[in-house]
């Protein structure tokens, strides 16, 4: 019963010795959810809420296959891809109107690109972007334009200089009287 003799159990084997390489750089742990995306849209499934500092003018989209008949008003950038018909109001914000996108509407916005198609009257407050591949059929009212070569455009210009005296108070090209020094 007490006997000396052990009983017989395997042991078990030692752990073979870690070869580390000191030469590579550490390779960093990621979070859990890195490199997950939403598989409806595409982009990440974790993403801070609001402006997230964005300055391509895409705050909210319309994707290509969506088609809007009604009003639009809103308080953030607009990249419209689809089709919309209407009237589409962004006081402050800037409107962009994808390359495949094919508006029928009234805007009215602080400042518009167009890449794709608009029929319509545009007013802005800042300024109106026409791009090579762009078209507008429709009067345009803004403070500043710029119509690239190439680009499709049909209807009257008004420069607004309203918009101008309000921000700056001063006209950098208004005359100002000379007066005459006399000796």
């Amino acid at each position: 019963m007490w006997s000396n003799k052990k009983p017989e159990t395997p042991q078990a084997a030692e752990p073979e010795p870690r070869k580390f390489n000191f030469n590579e750089p550490p390779k960093p742990a990621t979070a859990a959810w890195e490199g997950t995306t939403n598989m409806a849209t595409g982009t990440d499934a974790i993403r801070p809420l609001g402006n997230t500092g964005d300055r391509t003018g895409t705050g909210a989209r319309l994707g290509s296959s969506l088609h809007v008949k009604g009003e639009i008003s809103g308080n953030e950038d607009l990249l419209i891809d689809g089709t919309v018909e209407g009237l589409i109001t962004l006081d402050e914000r800037k409107l962009t109107v994808g390359a495949s996108a094919k508006v029928t509407a009234d805007i009215i916005a602080r400042e518009v690109v167009v890449y794709g198609t608009v029929k319509g009257n545009l007013r802005a407050k800042d300024r109106i972007e026409i791009k090579k591949d762009g078209s507008v059929n429709g009067d345009l009212t803004t403070a500043r334009i710029m119509i690239e070569d190439g680009a499709y455009f049909k209807g009257s210009v008004e420069i607004d200089r309203t918009s101008d005296k309000e921000s700056s108070g001063v006209n950098a090209f208004a005359r100002t009287p000379a007066t005459a020094k006399t000796i």
